[in-house]
């Protein structure tokens, strides 16, 4: 009898049992010592909750909206390439378990299928991500592939122009076709050999000298809304702002890109107070546990973002799959509202959790105890 997992970490231990090797690695790897990576998850552990009890918690509502979507619960599944490495229906069935778990599917450039392609496959709300080209042709083309594919937003990831060096890859020396949304897009003159690329992404498509005026330029231009994906600083944070973007996803990239930065959870609130929410604050990085999504909720995220745990539920049970991790992390954060009183994500604020022991805090008074209350 197969067993059903409980939780994202058997849901993982299962995948890694059944996945090829390489791909295994190509899916959990990150960026040279791979500190960002351990470090997103590592951090959550200490932050503590503050319980409540004796309120009403008989009614809990987790549900929310996101670009003025609405969507069942505040859990969306982050843009990752190559569904195929865990699954070979791909991102058809993450597209699928999306629908059914009524939230957001981002979809990337570097998918196993055309955007078009999963766009028909189901009718449930998706996002397209891409880049900015150099060839600002290529940006507003694939911009506009994704409106006539009825995506209702363009995810722009903004923190991956320099292709960084994953060891497990160079180890494994993993190498993969053109992605189909690439293909016969003339890459001739980006490669030397236009039938493969890194496993990284089209590295050598994105703009190295884009910025600020680049993005304008798209925002001004594109048919769609704008999620800005891999804000890390509360600076950047308040341009998004002030540059008119409708949201953006605090994010490393998965400790996939720069090694030995902060975790997300740790620049989270100073990018939600940066914005002082005129721009929608998305999370992801490490969220592994509904007291992960939580703790998002109450540091200022307004969702969260998912990647790996994709992967997984995809490798033990395709679709059923990531219905099935999307459903734990539901199950949990309903479970963590009501234990610590609340019973609407609007009303979850930074109170309800501690990063210092009340113990260290009448330490380090002046010998008379200073209980601050959650």
């Amino acid at each position: 009898m197969v067993r059903r997992p409980i939780n994202l970490s058997e849901y993982e231990t299962l995948a890694k049992e059944r996945l090829p090797q390489v791909n295994y690695y190509r899916i959990a790897g990150g960026a040279t010592d791979e500190i960002t990576l351990r470090r997103n998850q590592a951090a959550f552990s200490s932050i503590m909750l503050c319980p409540r009890t004796l309120v009403d918690v008989s009614q809990v509502s987790l549900s929310t909206s996101v670009l003025g979507q609405n969507i069942k619960y505040p859990i969306m599944l982050a843009p990752a390439s190559s569904h195929n490495l865990a699954h070979f229906d791909a991102e058809i069935a993450t597209a699928h378990a999306a629908a059914s778990e009524e939230t957001v599917v981002v979809v990337s450039s570097a998918s196993s299928h055309t955007m078009e392609k999963i766009g028909r496959a189901t009718s449930g709300l998706k996002w397209a991500q891409q880049y900015l080209y150099r060839d600002k042709g290529l940006t507003m083309e694939m911009a506009h592939r994704a409106k006539d594919a009825k995506y209702s937003a363009i995810c722009l990831t903004v923190d991956s122009k320099v292709n960084p060096k994953r060891e497990r890859d160079i180890r494994l020396r993993t190498k993969t076709s053109v992605p189909p949304n690439y293909v016969g897009l003339h890459l001739d003159g980006y490669f030397s050999d236009s039938s493969r690329y890194s496993p990284i992404g089209l590295h050598f498509l994105r703009d190295k000298s884009g910025s600020w005026d680049y993005l304008d330029w798209f925002l001004a231009n594109t048919p769609l809304p704008v999620v800005v994906k891999g804000i890390m600083t509360a600076e950047e944070g308040r341009l998004c702002a002030e540059h008119g973007v409708r949201a953006l996803v605090v994010s490393n990239h998965g400790g996939g890109l720069l090694d030995g930065t902060h975790s997300t959870i740790e620049v989270l609130p100073e990018v939600a107070e940066a914005v002082d929410g005129t721009t929608e604050v998305y999370v992801d990085g490490g969220i592994r546990r509904g007291t992960d999504v939580f703790k998002a909720l109450a540091l200022g995220a307004r969702a969260v973002m998912i990647g790996r745990p994709l992967f997984w539920g995809l490798a033990v049970a395709g679709e059923g799959g990531v219905r099935g991790v999307l459903q734990i992390l539901r199950d949990e954060l309903e479970m963590t509202m009501k234990m610590c009183g609340y019973s609407t994500l609007d009303s979850i604020g930074g109170s309800v959790l501690r990063t210092m022991s009340p113990l260290l805090e009448v330490l380090s008074g002046s010998g008379q105890p200073r209980f601050s209350s959650c």
